[in-house]
């Protein structure tokens, strides 16, 4: 195997350096700084960005700053979300503020103080992941693993950590339209720069939840000569289920009785708590949007506009258009919607990530789960661990995606990298004294 000049051997590479990976850097430094010190954190883009194609100036996040990257497991710990509004000085204000809830803006400015905060875990920006490639010792053993980098360099690690999250799903009906005629939301803000903010844009935003009201909203406010229509499967626009009760399945103590209930109940539970998470909207965005629409219709400049109960049955190019083919769940009726751009607001893929699957196939693990502690179950043969973070809710339920169960999940990781690794060496004539002792 062919090694990089640019390469570093660590004890664990975390891929990504998002909400997740930057929780288990905090809970390794506060848990094990043995390992800490011989971790790394390896990061695509040149910055630390929290939802970089939804980073709206006005959109809040649905989490209280209480369930940040450590307070739930170490409320004493410098790195919570209060010590940083503490030392930039934003304290009182945000106080003052009389929320929970803090801007997407400043949860992603609490990220990047937090990166720049740690003091042994490392984070390399512009190193996207390309491969990772078992290695093997004399006697066939999986002991470590290789990632190669775009840029041509290499790392070696006998822990992996994947926390890049899911694939953005861009529905089949979609893939043949030229790149840009289509918007996902991941890329939304990088994209919707490059319309001219005068033109008379037919914008058509697919989706009925949190992130395509978002799009809808912020294309409506930015493109003052545009036409915006929403397309949805749904009877209309619902709200989250936010009830004090239902959140409670959003404890991180709720993540044992989900994994250890039965596959029927686990089916239930995902499919009940669809709308505390992908199936709705936030109050205020429901306002805003029914308000603007009442508005238009009174005053007569209708641009904000919604089809319901209807599915993409086609979609393709004529000139510069994009034709999409309306089918009615009503009635089965076909119509044609012509727009210039389609914006997509469809969520992201059920599947296990390429990289994971990839990595997975690379040892003989084509069909694989993780334990209770998030391990990647691998053949007898493999001994080199992989972690996965953010994409288990069919194990450890919804809240698995969400910044809900961040501080817990990292300490349990850093408890599990902890009970199985190699103890250090110990003297010979302290071996000796245990084996006398454990002989008598």
């Amino acid at each position: 195997m062919e090694i990089p000049l640019d390469h570093q051997e660590v004890e664990l590479l975390a891929i990504g350096a998002g909400p997740a990976n930057l929780a288990l850097a905090v809970a390794l430094e506060e848990l094990s700084p043995e390992i800490a010190a011989n971790s790394l954190i390896v990061e695509q883009h040149d910055d630390v960005v929290w939802q970089r194609g939804m980073l709206l100036p006005w959109s809040q996040s649905q989490v209280s700053f209480l369930k940040d990257l450590v307070t739930l497991r170490n409320p004493r710990s410098e790195f919570s979300f209060v010590n940083y509004l503490h030392s930039i000085g934003r304290l009182d204000e945000f106080i003052n503020l009389g929320t929970f809830t803090p801007y997407r803006l400043e949860i992603s400015d609490y990220l990047q103080w937090v990166a720049r905060s740690l003091k042994s875990v490392r984070v390399e920006h512009g190193r996207r992941v390309v491969a990772v490639e078992p290695r093997e010792d004399v006697a066939g053993e999986v002991t470590s693993w290789l990632v190669r980098f775009a840029d041509g360099g290499s790392a070696g690690a006998r822990s992996i950590v994947v926390g890049a999250g899911r694939e953005a799903h861009v529905p089949a009906e979609f893939l043949n339209l030229p790149r840009e005629k289509v918007i996902h939301s991941t890329e939304f803000l990088q994209r919707v720069e490059r319309l001219d903010p005068e033109g008379a844009h037919r914008i058509v935003v697919v989706g009925g939840a949190q992130s395509a009201a978002e799009m809808l909203w912020q294309a409506h406010q930015s493109f003052p000569q545009a036409q915006v229509t929403m397309v949805m499967r749904s009877i209309g626009l619902n709200g989250y289920e936010s009830s004090k009760f239902t959140n409670e399945l959003f404890y991180p103590s709720f993540v044992d009785t989900f994994n250890q209930a039965l596959p029927d109940a686990r089916e239930q539970l995902l499919r009940e708590m669809n709308r505390t998470n992908y199936a709705g909207l936030s109050p205020a965005m429901l306002d805003n949007l029914y308000r603007t629409i009442y508005l238009e219709k009174l005053t007569g400049t209708e641009r904000l506009g919604m089809i319901t109960m209807a599915e993409i049955g086609d979609a393709r190019s004529e000139g510069d258009e994009v034709v999409l083919t309306l089918v009615d769940r009503k009635n089965g009726e076909r119509s044609e919607l012509r727009c210039d751009v389609v914006m997509l607001g469809t969520g992201f893929g059920k599947q296990m990530p390429l990289m994971t699957r990839n990595l997975a196939a690379s040892v003989g693990a084509d069909d694989f789960t993780v334990t209770r502690n998030y391990r990647m179950t691998l053949p007898a043969t493999v001994s080199a661990r992989v972690y996965l973070q953010g994409v288990n809710e069919s194990t450890h339920g919804i809240a698995d995606s969400l910044i809900s169960v961040l501080a817990i999940r990292s300490g349990e990781i850093v408890g599990d990298l902890l009970a199985d690794r190699v103890p250090a060496a110990r003297p010979r004539q302290d071996v000796e004294l245990l084996d006398v002792v454990a002989s008598a």
